[in-house]
């Protein structure tokens, strides 16, 4: 692998940061926790690929509503009011999990990374929980500030991340804060007409 600073030129080791891991959490957390559509195997494979997860990528329907459960449990994480709030539901997700901290390379596949779940071979639904929990908690630690939140646009119920530093967030998307403040400044026009 050719080094570049800042700048990895294979991704390998990258797409297991605690970075890259959050970004697939809150991926995975919006597609699974949707009713409508049902995420369907396929779809959810393709996420995980599109995420950088190694080939072979097999999910299979029990797989998927394992791992709704898991996306279920850890948008309490990011519905969480507040830091202390957020830890404890971490905290709760963590005292679940099936297995004590690791390093693993999954045979050589990979750089070395740490895992919380059983075994290198552990199901897709327990495998998402503890990878994501331990990013998450990663991410608490580091910035002490809660890893996220849920968008504050109504009709939206996405999940995002704070990892910027400033004012932190209210909405998923640029997209939803914009049609937020039409929105407002419709409502302030109508209301001053009268």
């Amino acid at each position: 692998m050719r080094y570049i600073p800042g700048v990895y030129a294979d991704d390998r080791s990258s797409r297991h940061s605690a970075h890259a891991v959050a970004r697939r959490t809150e991926a995975l957390v919006n597609a699974l926790t949707r009713d409508d559509p049902s995420p369907t195997p396929e779809a959810i494979a393709a996420l995980l690929r599109e995420h950088g997860e190694n080939e072979p990528v097999a999910v299979s329907g029990r797989d998927v509503a394992e791992m709704r459960a898991a996306a279920r449990a850890l948008r309490a994480v990011f519905a969480a009011d507040g830091l202390d709030a957020a830890v404890a539901e971490l905290n709760r997700l963590l005292a679940r999990g099936p297995g004590p901290l690791r390093l693993t390379s999954h045979g050589g596949g990979s750089p070395w990374h740490p895992h919380l779940d059983g075994s290198d071979d552990a199901p897709w639904g327990e495998w998402l929980l503890a990878s994501s929990c331990l990013c998450l908690t990663v991410l608490v630690w580091d910035r002490q500030r809660p890893p996220g939140g849920v968008c504050a646009a109504p009709g939206c119920g996405n999940v995002y991340l704070a990892l910027g530093s400033g004012v932190p967030r209210r909405y998923c998307s640029r997209r939803c804060a914009t049609r937020e403040r039409v929105a407002a400044h419709r409502r302030a026009r109508a209301g001053g007409d009268r």
